[in-house]
């Protein structure tokens, strides 16, 4: 039963939890969630402008194909080539596939590949479609672009290892030839080239293809590299100053041959079509950070978290998550605290990013909610429970006070929906109806109820606004605990009590003033007050439960209520013992009229006894 209340109280809920966190996983929102942060950040960080690189783009526009048709013809790329030599360039990517010649010029353009040192021509292995014929194997490329699931472009194929040669990737293969670089890609195998390569769950990423040696994508600003057309080059209207010393990037551009991508910033883009960017362009962003990283700019790097640190970061928001959840006491302040905690890891996820390092932040994030909010959730549904588990054993007759100090000392004081049976020192007020059997027979029931009913209204609140409650009602009378189930300590609690009796004094006449006038008998009351220890604690079977006292001090305080009935002289007899006075600190505030010691049926020692005649009322002497 132990381990049943242990699992349905703490591991369910929890349990519950996990298996929620997983669908979020296993359905790859997280992932998703965490590009659209990788993203914003992506388009709204400050980034270099292509044209402060040794870049240069020359693009196939919608006007080239309108002037030179489509497929260009091979004579106008062997006429671009051959401008582009006599410019002095640094390297020149051929991003077209020219497998098969177009026009009477073919051989033109392959000479031009097999004698330019310059030249890279592109090849895609998957589609087998060759590099421009007459190309060397040191001179080709692939010109593969991955694609995350998507569909955006954010990671870079920088290399493929142990591979033929020939098997280089675009942007290394023109870096290396801009660079005079025998091989970067034996580099890259060796450790000296390291672009922060990711693996299948770094950042943000679930079980992506990390194959081969890939980084994240550092864009420049998109549609900043200096470009020109195709036109504008053969025309000779670019200034050989303006593209010596440059890598040339020779590819299309035009919308309508549909060599465009998705990029970070195309989801934060606003205009009437999708926002793209050529294949061209891409490569472009490609070679620039293996350009700078060659330079020795750092920059451009993008790090991400690794698998394991992932597996850190989630347990450490799950520790986090259940010490604000469980371990605070004030849910109110736990609930504050975890806002606090939620917000600043966000925070600190996207200022990372912003610097350039990336940590999957949806999963840890949902981890501390989902986690802190079953904490939340669980100890809510407690605290509803034990606010019953209260009312239901003390009733409503609890001062707001005594209640704060209950709620505050619930799980000290409560097990199992029980007040643990504890011996505490308490004082007892115990109260009974004078004559009420006469009274009752000159009343019909319901008048009766209704006169019985509005005296207990008059009293019961005296009780609970000096912090004690009413135990139980017992007919035309009632017993009323000071200290139990918690207090203020015996000398606080009695006096607590003295000045319950003496408000119930006060409170009695003004009620037999309304009844008198109501022509209503009036009401009188019988007290008995007696102090000592009590055994507390939740009495019943589990279809019945209420909180009780038992001990000498019940027995002495209903005793001393029925002492001597007829010896009463006023509408509100307060008898005291000596147990009790002995621990008030000033009992001098209070009128008093002693009775000497008495015999108390069933008890063997004798008690003595005062009587409570009120408060000494305090007087301003003005000389």
């Amino acid at each position: 039963m132990v381990i049943k209340r242990i699992f349905s109280r703490y591991f369910a809920p929890y349990a519950i939890a996990i298996l929620f966190l997983g669908s979020i996983w296993q359905s790859h929102l997280a992932e998703a969630l965490d590009l659209i942060i990788y993203d914003f950040i992506t388009a709204t960080r400050p980034n270099k402008k292509g044209s402060n690189l040794p870049i240069t783009i020359i693009s196939i526009s919608e006007i080239d194909i309108q002037k030179y048709g489509w497929p260009i013809d091979d004579k106008y790329l062997c006429n671009a080539i051959d401008h582009l030599i006599k410019s002095n360039v640094s390297a020149i990517g051929f991003d077209l596939y020219r497998d098969r010649g177009v026009g009477m010029k073919q051989d033109c353009l392959r000479k031009r590949a097999r004698s330019v040192t310059k030249l890279v021509s592109i090849f895609n292995e998957a589609e087998k479609i060759i590099a421009l014929p007459g190309t060397p194997p040191e001179r080709m490329a692939f010109n593969d672009i991955v694609l995350d699931p998507d569909g955006v472009v954010r990671r870079n194929l920088v290399h493929v290892g142990g591979q033929e040669p020939y098997m280089r990737s675009f942007p290394l293969r023109v870096v290396s030839i801009s660079k005079g670089i025998a091989d970067l890609g034996m580099d890259i195998e060796r450790g000296s080239i390291n672009l922060s390569w990711i693996s299948p769950n770094s950042g943000g990423y679930k079980n992506i293809d990390s194959a081969g040696y890939q980084s994240l994508l550092d864009y420049a600003i998109p549609g900043s590299f200096q470009t020109y057309t195709l036109n504008q080059l053969l025309e000779n209207n670019i200034s050989r100053e303006d593209l010596e010393g440059q890598i040339i990037l020779l590819g299309s551009t035009a919308p309508s041959l549909r060599d465009q991508f998705e990029v970070p910033h195309t989801r934060f883009q606003t205009s009437k079509s999708q926002f793209l960017i050529p294949g061209v362009e891409l490569h472009a962003h490609r070679i620039a950070q293996l350009l700078d990283f060659i330079d020795g700019d750092q920059s451009r790097i993008i790090s991400a978290l690794g698998a394991l640190g992932n597996k850190v970061s989630l347990l450490l928001s799950a520790i986090t998550a259940l010490l604000i959840g469980e371990s605070i006491p004030s849910l109110r302040r736990s609930i504050l605290f975890g806002i606090i905690i939620f917000l600043g890891l966000l925070g600190l996820g996207l200022a990372l990013l912003w610097m350039k390092f990336w940590i999957g932040i949806v999963m840890p994030l949902s981890v501390l909610l989902i986690f802190s909010s079953t904490g939340w959730f669980r100890r809510g549904v407690i605290n509803q429970q034990q606010r019953k588990e209260i009312q239901k054993l003390l009733g409503q007759t609890t001062s707001p006070d005594v209640a704060a100090q209950l709620w505050e000392q619930r799980e000290q004081l409560l097990s199992n929906g029980r007040f643990e049976g504890r011996q505490i020192p308490v004082t007892i007020l115990f109260a009974d109806t004078c004559n009420f059997t006469k009274v009752a027979e000159s009343m019909n029931p319901s008048i009766l109820m209704n006169w019985l009913n509005r005296g207990m209204s008059s009293f019961v609140p005296e009780i609970t606004n000096n912090g004690g409650i009413v135990n139980k009602f017992t007919g035309d009378g009632f017993l009323a605990i000071f200290g139990a189930p918690v207090g203020h300590g015996p000398n606080q609690d009695a006096k607590a009590a003295i000045e319950t009796a003496v408000s119930i004094q006060e409170a009695l006449k003004k009620l037999n003033v309304e009844l008198s006038k109501e022509k209503l008998p009036k009401f009188r009351l019988r007290i008995g007050i007696h102090s000592g220890e009590v055994l507390a604690g939740s009495i019943g079977s589990r279809e019945r439960l209420e909180y009780g006292i038992i001990g000498d001090a019940v027995n002495c305080a209903s005793r001393l209520e029925s002492i001597e009935k007829n010896r009463q002289s006023n509408d509100c007899r307060v008898l005291v013992s000596s147990s009790t006075r002995e621990l008030l600190q000033s009992e001098s505030q209070f009128l008093w009229e002693e009775w000497g010691n008495h015999s108390i049926k069933g008890r063997y020692m004798q008690l003595k006894i005062s009587e409570l005649q009120g408060k000494i009322k305090s007087t301003n002497i003005i000389n």
